[in-house]
């Protein structure tokens, strides 16, 4: 299986970037900054990364940022990119919350915050989900159908990461640590040509997206 998690992950940040601000902000702080001081995608003012005018609904590439998602080819996510033409025919459905990716710009920086009010991801709540699909050749000549889909969430503000896992605070294993502040919290591998079906992995904390 042709598992493209990774450059999931980036193509996400292929779309705008946040300069974080130095200071957490309280949350009575942060919902008066989101009323009244932030700049929407409706505005027409919020840039993306490749320099176009972010608006609601799906733009051409699968991106709909209003909607915090992204669905169309593996290669559409990087605005078909030459590097990424061996994967064209798989399919990728991104998820995220506005920790990971808002749809504001509350920072000033003409762009989509992430991680509004934390220095890092941290701590934030962020989260997001990724569902990829696609079909191989086996050694065979058969064809291989395969599917992906995992959930990733920001490590809590008093989790401990330990040989590569992060920890809560009472010592339950949240998941495997990826990108550094973040932890894989369940994976589905459905590939028929190499045995695999179903969960292969589900975080003894717990699945659910959200109290991270």
């Amino acid at each position: 299986m042709k598992k493209l998690l990774l450059l999931a992950f980036v193509a996400v940040f292929f779309a705008a970037c946040q300069t974080p601000v130095d200071e957490p902000i309280d949350e009575m702080s942060l919902k008066s900054a989101k009323k009244n001081d932030c700049t929407t995608i409706q505005s027409g003012e919020l840039i993306a990364s490749d320099g176009s005018v972010i608006e609601t609904g799906y733009d051409q590439w699968g991106y709909n940022y209003q909607a915090r998602m992204f669905n169309g080819t593996y290669c559409d996510a990087y605005r078909d990119a030459e590097w990424c033409q061996e994967y064209k025919d798989d399919y990728l459905i991104m998820k995220w919350n506005d920790a990971w990716l808002s749809t504001t710009d509350c920072d000033g920086d003409g762009k989509l915050d992430r991680h509004y009010g934390y220095e890092s991801y941290i701590g934030s709540g962020a989260w997001l989900t990724n569902h990829q699909r696609g079909s191989y050749l086996d050694e065979e000549g058969n064809t291989c159908d395969w599917e992906y889909f995992v959930k990733i969430v920001a490590a809590p503000a008093d989790a401990s990461l330990v040989d590569g896992v992060w920890y809560n605070a009472d010592g339950t294993e949240i998941g495997s640590a990826i990108w550094g502040e973040f932890a894989i919290i369940q994976e589905i591998n459905n590939d028929p040509c190499a045995g695999s079906k179903g969960v292969s992995y589900i975080s003894p904390d717990h699945v659910g997206l959200g109290n991270w």
